[in-house]
């Protein structure tokens, strides 16, 4: 098959293997998705979700965490890792929401690009879900798969990925299906330790496996 039947077979077989996908970054509002993901840089979503419910019961508004000290916002986070950077990103990205857009988390791509500590990564998962729009979020698992499947071939620039697979994916398909490379990476084709290819659903057509 060519790369766009692989691609379409690889959309149909993750959804009926993994057909509640989600973000596995816990939030009830657009802005605390926007912390969340900020966090999760060289962090896993497991430590971030233990971290922001103190985050968000001292500072439970954009308002609030825009208001901040840094060094305060330092301490509560610094178990992420990048404790520094990523406070200073935070309160700055916040003081831009609540000063340039009234509070409003933006819905477009170039918008969230001008939103301090925000890449590509993070914008499409705000798109994606907060807004239901087509995204691509090429995190690790996105990009590690994609190469290993065969829908691209040696391409490890997240922004390259991110374009070869949009002409790939429906796009009302795209960021659930991102959503489940991250569940496949972290069940069976895992990073740490030997794929589980005897039991992958995508043995018949994944190219490393062929």
């Amino acid at each position: 098959m060519d790369t766009k039947e692989l691609a379409l077979r690889t959309v149909e077989i993750l959804e009926k293997t993994y057909p509640a996908t989600q973000c596995t970054l816990d939030y009830d509002e657009a802005w605390k998705l926007l912390v969340s993901v900020r966090l999760a840089a060289q962090c896993t979503d497991a430590r971030v979700n233990e971290i922001t419910p103190v985050l968000f019961e001292k500072y439970p508004s954009a308002y609030a965490l825009a208001a901040a000290d840094v060094t305060d916002v330092e301490d509560i986070v610094r178990p992420c890792g990048l404790g520094r950077s990523k406070a200073r990103d935070i309160v700055a990205c916040m003081q831009t929401i609540t000063g340039r857009f009234a509070g409003r988390v933006p819905d477009n791509m170039e918008e969230l690009l001008s939103l301090p500590g925000v890449g590509r990564k993070s914008a499409n998962l705000i798109l994606g879900d907060i807004f239901k729009k087509p995204a691509i979020v090429t995190d690790t698992h996105c990009i590690r798969l994609a190469n290993r499947i065969g829908l691209v071939h040696g391409i490890k620039e997240p922004h390259k990925v991110e374009t070869a697979l949009r002409q790939l994916i429906p796009p009302d398909k795209s960021n659930d299906f991102c959503h489940r490379l991250v569940d496949h990476g972290r069940a069976v084709c895992k990073a740490r330790t030997a794929p589980h290819c005897g039991i992958c659903p995508l043995s018949d057509i994944c190219e490393k496996n062929l």
